[in-house]
């Protein structure tokens, strides 16, 4: 795999995904929604710059919080905010920033709505927990909030209410300018094109030029990439690409 980048392509907000959870180490439950995070960041004009995993360790996830919020604009967090035990998420980002946990009045007050007389238990009034002075994330999906406290959004791990709080959350974030890309599909090996491709990337300093290489039943190939905030250099590298693996003997396609 072949990546080339001169120069970072601008200075964008920036964003970092914590994932938490015994379940997504074990491979017991899949993670989605770092992929969903990305593309809808994307679509903003925002940088996601890092993602990370960790267990259900309150001074891990009060480690990594830390480091990442102090050096990204964003830091959205998912899993561990239910009403179980091992839902330590609000503990954790409460001891991250110092203070302590507390319910939320508007919180209590929905989920009380949402249960029928004597349903809404001890356990499920953890739901209402924040640390203290946090905001409220909608969330239509299963009414339970999200929290917002500074720059973090802390929100589930299942995906369609991680989907649904993204919804009230997007609006809220500061916009950059959106990264353009474009793909070319050729079924040559990267070594035939590597020096070449790295000739296009020196050509095009402000855009980010790699290769990904594929496998598959019929045959292997590379898939060549372009992406920058300039559509029409990002165009521009694309046909250059395009020129390279026909001077290699192959039929480019645009994916």
């Amino acid at each position: 795999m072949f990546r080339a980048r001169s120069v970072r392509m601008s200075d964008n907000p920036t964003a970092a995904v914590l994932v938490i959870g015994d379940e997504i180490l074990s491979g017991r439950t899949q993670d989605t929604n770092t992929n969903y995070i990305a593309k809808l960041l994307g679509t903003l004009g925002i940088d996601l710059r890092e993602a990370r995993v960790v267990g259900d360790v309150e001074d891990e996830i009060v480690a990594a919080l830390d480091a990442l919020r102090r050096r990204y604009t964003y830091v959205f967090t998912t899993g561990g905010i239910g009403p179980t035990h091992d839902d330590i998420t609000v503990d954790a980002v409460a001891k991250a920033f110092g203070v302590g946990v507390e319910y939320h009045p508007e919180a209590l007050a929905m989920l009380t709505a949402r249960y029928r007389p004597g349903e809404f238990n001890d356990t499920r009034k953890r739901m209402a927990r924040v640390p203290r002075g946090a905001e409220l994330v909608r969330n239509e999906a299963s009414v339970a909030p999200g929290i917002r406290i500074g720059n973090v959004f802390v929100m589930a791990g299942v995906p369609t209410i991680m989907r649904a709080m993204m919804e009230d959350v997007a609006p809220k974030l500061a916009r950059g300018a959106v990264v353009h890309s474009a793909t070319v599909g050729a079924r040559v090996g990267e070594g035939r094109i590597a020096e070449g491709l790295a000739r296009i990337a020196r050509a095009f300093p402000e855009l980010s030029i790699g290769s990904y290489p594929f496998y598959r039943d019929d045959g292997y190939g590379t898939q060549l990439v372009a992406r920058g905030r300039d559509a029409a250099r990002v165009e521009e590298a694309a046909r250059e690409i395009e020129s390279l693996v026909r001077a290699e003997g192959a039929a480019p396609e645009r994916i």
